[in-house]
């Protein structure tokens, strides 16, 4: 979702462009089908990692990153994100002195129990551009001592490919699902891995699918917890993982949305979709800030007390960021043209 903007920018602009993929994100229905709805070209090198502790897939990136850059030599490598591929790929970069620009960089949570917190420090501090989604970010990068020359707001490239391909959406029908509903998502180590945390979070959801119906495709780490825990899920809607484009029909028709995904706050955010944030602090203050957004951490009665608002029509009226406009590729890939003709001179 965030490569695919700058992908078909910079093919537009008739730049030479080679396509990694770490093989990190393995599943179909969260890697291979996001190929194909973003039109992203099949990937010229593909290192299929696949699963592992922190240290072994960090280490397993970077063993099979390190050849490919010496092989094709490029320019300018861009990293996404904050998962273990971005820092991994940075890392050799930076041993081989070939440029490193990062998309998506400045975002802080400031939780340093956060692996992507780790990936997106390390990430930023040794980048040479780095693409900020919002002026959080480069106040962020501004405190840590990063030179403003090498910052650069560009907007948000999640919200590229959201905007592109939201008429598609739309025209989707929602088969199977009620009509009214709250979709929710949930992934992360810190609300799955414990028993009781994930317990807690399962009954509000139970107790809200009372009143409204829930709809919940279940991430295959969490679905793994929720049996290894024995618990049930009730009458909840549980779905597999689903595409870009099933999902983000989802989100467009949804009463509310519960999640702990990073990406899910911004794009409720554009599409003005109430969003409650299962976490204690989010990297994407702008989504609270100014957006749709509310933070209600793991307090299960917060969560409860913050939906019966929603229910009550109590809606929190949001606006969409500043550069959240569907040409943020567009403007990464005039700066990378520039910096390239500078270099030829």
């Amino acid at each position: 979702m965030k490569a695919a903007p700058v992908l078909h920018a910079l093919r537009e602009a008739g730049a030479r462009q080679t396509l990694v993929h770490t093989g990190q994100h393995y599943d179909h229905n969260m890697s291979d089908v996001f190929f194909s709805q973003l039109e992203i070209p099949v990937p010229d090198v593909n290192l299929g990692v696949g699963s592992g502790s922190h240290a072994r897939q960090t280490a397993d990136i970077m063993t099979g990153f390190e050849a490919v850059v010496l092989d094709y030599k490029p320019d300018i490598v861009l990293v996404y994100g904050d998962v273990n591929s971005t820092v991994a790929a940075a890392l050799v970069c930076a041993k081989l002195r070939i440029r490193i620009g990062h998309v998506e960089a400045g975002l802080r949570s400031f939780d340093w129990t956060m692996p992507e917190e780790i990936n997106r420090v390390v990430t930023d501090r040794i980048a040479d551009l780095l693409f900020t989604p919002s002026e959080d970010g480069d106040v962020n990068l501004r405190h840590e001592g990063v030179p403003s020359e090498r910052i650069h707001c560009v907007g948000n490239v999640m919200i590229d490919s959201l905007i592109r391909l939201l008429p598609v959406a739309e025209s989707l029908p929602l088969n199977g699902f009620p009509e009214r509903y709250a979709l929710v998502t949930l992934h992360r180590p810190s609300n799955v891995d414990d028993s009781s945390t994930l317990k807690a979070i399962l009954q509000s959801l139970l107790e809200i699918n009372e009143s409204l119906p829930v709809v919940f495709p279940v991430h295959p780490r969490t679905r793994q917890r929720i049996a290894e825990f024995g618990f049930k899920a009730g009458s909840l809607h549980l779905a597999d993982p689903l595409p870009y484009l099933e999902f983000l029909a989802l989100q467009r028709r949804a009463a509310v949305v519960i999640t702990d995904s990073g990406g899910i706050q911004e794009e409720t955010t554009y599409l003005g979709v109430p969003c409650l944030t299962l976490r204690n602090n989010t990297e994407r203050p702008v989504t609270v800030s100014m957006g749709t957004n509310t933070i209600v951490g793991q307090d299960g009665g917060k969560l409860r007390s913050e939906f019966r608002k929603i229910a009550e029509g109590k809606i929190k009226k949001g606006q969409i960021p500043p550069l959240w406009d569907g040409k943020a590729g567009e403007r990464i890939t005039r700066i990378l043209l520039d910096l390239h003709r500078e270099n030829r001179n």
